[in-house]
């Protein structure tokens, strides 16, 4: 279960926290549910910057909650909702389906990425 240490924060009806623990997209995930929560999906601007405050605090990239469908190009949460709200950083996405993830940088923005690197996990709840 995760050891929060005051890295919580509320945006919304979410609350998200992160364990300060990088992993790859599996494990973040399972940590996540858990906990009783899934990895952290902004569905606005304001849910995006919350993930970014703690994303900064650890300056450290995080996974999100959204994988690329088996539809190239489109993706979704992790409870299947399309994404209507993104962010890409320019030129993104361009895994062309070899990167199945979605990865938040520094400034923000979203890059699609492989599931098999280590993140920062954030969860919301």
């Amino acid at each position: 279960v995760l050891a929060l240490n005051a890295k919580i924060t509320k945006v919304g009806d979410k609350i998200l926290a992160s364990n300060g623990k990088e992993v790859n997209f599996a494990s973040a995930l399972k940590s996540c549910e858990e906990a009783g929560g899934t990895l952290a999906t902004p569905m606005n601007e304001e849910e995006n910057n919350a993930i970014l405050r703690i994303v900064k605090q650890y300056n450290k990239y995080a996974y999100l909650g959204i994988k690329e469908t088996e539809t190239f190009g489109q993706f979704s949460s992790m409870n299947g909702i399309p994404v209507n709200y993104t962010k890409w950083h320019r030129y993104e996405p361009n895994g062309k389906g070899k990167e199945k993830c979605v990865e938040m940088y520094t400034d923000g923005s979203w890059n699609d990425k492989t599931c098999n690197l280590y993140r920062l996990t954030v969860c919301e709840f």
